[in-house]
């Protein structure tokens, strides 16, 4: 533990001396605080996106896995629906079941239809709603019982609509990574040019460092804490922002849009402090290799 804290404590302090070599203004200075802010920006976002998808679609599968739908044909008698809540109610893992209303159908198909709408005109099946409570109930035996007391009756676990779903949360959090991953990617390498520009720049200190005794490693070391440093300040600045963005972003209505409420939630929030973190890790090993390799292309 105390390697590692010593070690980042060297890097904050650096040497006074070694940071001579490393221009504290200029182009390549501002380059790399916009860069970084950028890409934290934007990882900010994807990270939102990927997070707020993965709540929604477990929100979803998880109602339609308690929720199942019994249609019975639109002509059915009052008894044959008396008889299917009677045989739902009396299904051990049932908690619910109720007759939609004419008014809750038509508020199903007024999206389709519009809300003038006769609902008495068409020939739409009578639905009924099941709710299942923590244990479930059995599938099989439900659909059996209903065969041979009600063979009119379908009964719908919403298992087809609840797969797809689930399938395209799957891909849209794994292109969320995958963005992210591209983010870091294109910074590492901004910040490798970046810090190649600025050894460039300064190849004549480098000469003069080498001549009076300086190791590669203790120039490059100089380079390596300054861009590291502008890396994760202007991470942060980029978390500031997309934070304050997602905030200013309108809230859901409570219906479970598929895109409402982008953000995060709860321990979700700990995530944006870990980009200045990562942003900072991958400049250090972006400008270690890019000076390293410079430094001995100038030998």
């Amino acid at each position: 533990m105390i390697g590692p804290l010593k070690g980042a404590l060297d890097l904050i302090v650096g040497d006074p001396q070694a940071d001579r070599a490393v221009p504290p203004t200029g182009i390549t200075a501002r380059l790399t605080v916009f860069v970084a802010g950028a890409m934290a920006f934007l990882a900010v976002f994807a990270l939102a996106l990927s997070l707020t998808a993965g709540r929604v679609a477990d929100r979803w599968a998880n109602e339609l896995a308690q929720a199942a739908t019994l249609r019975l044909p639109a002509d059915a008698p009052g008894a044959d629906i008396e008889l299917a809540l009677n045989i739902l109610s009396t299904t051990p893992g049932i908690a619910d079941a109720r007759a939609l209303t004419d008014a809750e159908q038509q508020a199903l198909l007024s999206p389709w239809f519009g809300p003038d709408l006769a609902l008495e005109t068409l020939p739409v099946p009578r639905l009924i709603e099941v709710i299942a409570d923590d244990d479930s109930y059995d599938d099989a035996g439900l659909r059996a019982r209903l065969t041979a007391e009600l063979p009119q009756a379908t009964l719908d676990d919403h298992g087809r609509w609840r797969a797809p779903l689930i399938a395209a949360a799957s891909r849209l959090r794994l292109i969320g990574w995958l963005v992210i991953g591209l983010i870091g990617a294109a910074m590492a390498a901004m910040i490798a040019l970046a810090a190649q520009a600025s050894l460039a720049a300064n190849a004549q200190v480098i000469r003069v460092l080498r001549l009076v005794g300086a190791r590669d490693i203790y120039i490059a070391r100089a380079f390596v804490r300054r861009f590291t440093l502008r890396t994760g300040v202007g991470a942060m600045v980029g978390v500031v922002l997309g934070v304050a963005v997602l905030q200013l972003l309108p809230g859901g209505d409570g219906t479970g849009g598929f895109l409402a409420n982008i953000g995060f939630e709860g321990a979700g929030w700990l995530w944006p402090l870990v980009i200045p973190l990562l942003a900072a890790i991958v400049a250090f090993v972006a400008t270690r290799a890019a000076a390293l390799a410079r430094l001995k292309e100038q030998t």
